[in-house]
């Protein structure tokens, strides 16, 4: 695995007129280039660790794969220097990829959808009736949520430059927390451990992001069968748009004892 962070020399100063020179630590940001049986798919802009689950998470959120069963093997491609290329095998049952999924330029890491070809091609049908889903929960559990992922942001403590998801049950323990200078490979990370795991779909749990929710992370969670997801900042209207046609509890600005609820209210119970 490649490092995750770096030390780099900064000038410090102050209005005060205080000057020095000093390390800093900084998330490193590299690509990753993800390949399905030696094709080049698209390359994607991350912070390393847990390529494999970024790699099965991301394959999961386009439709291509929904359970461990479909992966054969995940592997880093020996023809390249350093571990920044990834061959994904599918199952003989797994169609592959359409050709129009392939990405034409690079991922950034503040874009999960950047290269799609068409409007068309950002809505993935989806697998499972997240409406039916009949967890509840309550404001109190919810608010605490944001101090729970913000005690497992480990890499952000030493940064300040990392984005973070992390999967909760109904009854607000973590089962997984991942980081990442990208939002959306986060989520990826979250989602490919539990596909790996067997656990799809996400029936019950709540996905949690340390920044805004945007379409992009809203179609991530549906993809994955989540039936509320929760955000420190704002959702964009098409995220809540996403939402509620996909029956999901949407819920924004979920900070200190106070949240907006914006589709779903239906499971936030007093």
């Amino acid at each position: 695995m490649g490092r995750i962070t770096v030390r780099k020399p900064v000038l410090r100063l102050s209005t005060a007129g205080v000057r020095g020179r000093r390390p800093d630590t900084l998330a490193v940001e590299e690509p990753l280039e993800i390949r399905v049986a030696g094709r080049p798919l698209t390359i994607t802009m991350r912070t390393p660790g847990d390529d494999f689950d970024l790699v099965a998470g991301f394959l999961a959120a386009e439709g291509v794969i929904a359970r461990a069963d479909d992966l054969v093997a995940l592997r880093y491609c020996a023809d390249t220097a350093e571990q920044n290329t990834l061959d994904v095998v599918l199952a003989d049952h797994v169609p592959p990829p359409a050709p129009g999924m392939a990405r034409a330029f690079a991922t950034t890491s503040a874009c999960g959808v950047c290269g799609k070809s068409s409007i068309e091609a950002l809505r993935v049908e989806r697998r499972y009736d997240i409406a039916a889903d009949p967890v509840e929960l309550t404001p109190e559990m919810l608010a605490r949520l944001p101090e729970r992922l913000r005690r497992a942001q480990r890499v952000f403590d030493r940064t300040g430059g990392l984005h973070a998801a992390a999967l909760f049950d109904a009854s607000g323990e973590p089962l997984a927390v991942r980081e990442d200078v990208g939002r959306h490979n986060a989520v990826d990370k979250v989602v490919g451990w539990a596909l790996r795991a067997g656990l799809l779909p996400l029936t019950g749990r709540i996905l949690m992001v340390s920044g805004r929710a945007s379409f992009e992370l809203t179609q991530k969670a549906a993809q994955a069968g989540i039936p509320v997801l929760a955000a420190v900042s704002a959702p964009s209207s098409l995220a809540v748009d996403l939402a509620e046609d996909a029956g999901m509890t949407l819920v924004g600005f979920l900070r200190g004892e106070t949240m907006n609820v914006y589709t779903g209210a239906h499971r936030v119970t007093s």
